[in-house]
């Protein structure tokens, strides 16, 4: 997997995100900034997350995902 297609996967479960993926060798970082983090606990902006890429975790193609979920707010 490329830092490249986590970003697509993520984009298209949350369309109006900012996404930026780094990381090599199916170990990545994302950091995801969203609306749709407003009011949720950090947790809950995992799964959703998580969501774009389970297929991914399940199949070994991604080991590892640090994620970074901020508001723009948060993020500004």
């Amino acid at each position: 997997m490329t830092p490249q297609q986590i970003e697509q996967m993520i984009q298209q479960q949350m369309p109006d995100a900012e996404v930026s993926v780094s990381g090599e060798e199916g170990k990545f970082t994302a950091t995801v900034i969203s609306d749709q983090f407003e009011g949720l606990m950090t947790i809950k902006r995992h799964k959703l997350v998580y969501a774009a890429v389970n297929d991914e975790i399940t199949s070994g193609a991604l080991h590892a995902l640090t994620i970074i979920a901020k508001t723009p707010a948060e993020a500004g």
